[in-house]
């Protein structure tokens, strides 16, 4: 994703109206955004990218993201667990990323609370998966004027999270998030993800 050339102009497709004309937002949405995950890696990183996102665009991070794979180890959570203050105040230099130092010291310790809840439930999946009894959330909006921003499950994750101790976990990140790994499906209905159009309208 380092260079729009090396993503698909599939612009004549039917989508969401999000994306707009963008090829990295498109290519986000066409291939990512709503597919249900239960890989803990990915979740993970979503999770901290959802973080970084706060007051910003999402596009502002994708266009990041390979920096901050690369400033934060691959999102390696047992990694992000053990930086030093003098680690991540180095990180805080790297113009790749957000360079926020509540966003960039939230890494070390949400890693810890990620962890802590692998060693409770077996997986972050498990423990996640849990507030939508392990099935995706199918809305049916019609344009994206109808999409909330918050939804009770996305309260009820966000306060769970919050008394864990996890930082940049408010609920309307945690509705973004679940958007992104697929807890909840908000392509619109005639959006070629949901009809099943590959060809467009």
């Amino acid at each position: 994703m380092e260079t729009k050339k090396e993503i698909p102009d599939n612009r004549s497709l039917k989508r969401c109206e999000w994306p707009g004309e963008d090829l990295i937002y498109q290519h986000y949405h066409d291939t990512e955004w709503g597919i249900p995950s239960h890989n803990d890696r990915y979740l993970y990183e979503m999770l901290i990218l959802e973080g970084a996102q706060a007051g910003l665009s999402w596009l502002t991070i994708l266009k990041r993201r390979e920096g901050y794979r690369e400033v934060f180890d691959y999102f390696d959570w047992t990694i992000n667990m053990k930086y030093t203050d003098e680690e991540l105040f180095e990180k805080l230099k790297d113009e790749r990323i957000i360079r926020n130092r509540l966003k960039v010291f939230s890494v070390r310790s949400n890693a810890k609370i990620f962890q802590e809840i692998i060693n409770e439930f077996g997986s972050f999946s498990s423990y996640l998966w849990a507030f939508v009894d392990n099935k995706p959330i199918m809305n049916r909006w019609k344009t994206i004027s109808e999409v909330p921003a918050t939804s009770e499950v996305s309260d009820k994750l966000s306060q769970d999270l919050k008394k864990r101790g996890f930082k940049f976990a408010g609920s309307t990140i945690c509705y973004a998030y679940m958007q992104a790994v697929g807890l909840v499906n908000d392509h619109i209905v005639d959006c070629f993800l949901r009809t099943g159009n590959k060809k467009g309208a």
